[in-house]
């Protein structure tokens, strides 16, 4: 059975490797968004924390011999305290600011972070093993699929998922929206508004720092793999709408897909047809599909 000329079994093996760079695309969304709309910061430095989580999860390994599963929560652990020096030394200082100060100082951090990695590990690929409990291929039917990119795939909904359900049918996301939209009124509750704001970023950060994680084994680790997809996620988020949570992780998912059926009908713009997605979007609404 054929397509538009394309038989049905490649059609759906690129909509799953769609789907695959869409997980990565949703969780860093995510993460963005989450800064950008409760703290209205524009983290550039957010491709930062995705490159360190990956590099922190080699350097327990090869350093330390901490494998795959603790590194998992040790490399977002160690980001997110990286997050909080840097929210309590300088990105508190911007919030009253114009977007343009968070924007040239997250800018700046970038610099400094890759240049630090780049320093030491210069910018060569370090490659990372599969977790042998996530060795092989598994057959779903229309193709076999490497049995860790399905779980790439089912880790990413669920913490995706997770992450939605936390802020946004929880008290604990209640009193967060609110200490960010009346934190004098919260205050007066007895609760710590300043430390909130913190935990949030770090919390952000580490979303970025368990993609990079779960990119490990995928992708060669360098100091560079921030600056390749950093660009892709700012536009997803614009597609979603900034500061939608529910639109960055389906519009992850979805221009992750159309990424991948556009290699298959017009190979020479899949880099680019998230952006003409975004273009289009931005013609018909200036808040994107999700944004209020």
């Amino acid at each position: 059975m054929e397509i538009f000329g394309v038989p049905l079994n490649l059609l759906l093996s690129q909509v799953m490797l769609g789907l695959i760079n869409g997980s990565f695309y949703a969780m860093l969304s995510l993460g963005l968004c989450i800064i950008f709309g409760m703290l209205d910061i524009v983290n550039f430095a957010h491709g930062a924390m995705y490159m360190m989580g990956a590099f922190f999860t080699w350097m327990l390994g090869h350093y330390l011999g901490i494998g795959y599963w603790p590194s998992l929560i040790l490399a977002p652990l160690l980001v997110g305290v990286i997050a909080i020096v840097i929210e309590r030394v300088l990105v508190r200082h911007l919030y009253d600011l114009h977007h343009i100060y968070g924007l040239l100082l997250t800018f700046g951090l970038v610099l400094v972070i890759v240049g630090i990695f780049r320093g030491f590990y210069s910018v060569s690929g370090k490659p990372y093993p599969i977790p042998e409990a996530l060795t092989g291929v598994t057959n779903i039917g229309f193709m076999y699929m490497p049995t860790y990119r399905l779980w790439v795939l089912g880790a990413s909904i669920v913490v995706c998922f997770g992450t939605w359900l936390l802020i946004e049918r929880t008290r604990l996301g209640a009193t967060l929206r609110a200490a960010i939209e009346r934190p004098d009124l919260v205050a007066t509750f007895g609760i710590n508004v300043p430390r909130m704001i913190t935990l949030t970023f770090a919390f952000g950060s580490a979303l970025a720092a368990l993609s990079g994680v779960l990119a490990a084994p995928i992708y060669p680790v360098n100091p560079l793999m921030g600056e390749s997809i950093i660009v892709v996620v700012f536009a997803v988020v614009v597609i979603g709408g900034l500061g939608s949570i529910i639109g960055s992780i389906i519009g992850g998912f979805v221009l992750g897909t159309l990424e991948g059926l556009t290699k298959v009908y017009y190979p020479e713009a899949s880099h680019i047809s998230i952006f003409i997605v975004m273009m289009i979007v931005l013609l018909v609404t200036r808040s994107g599909i999700a944004g209020k």
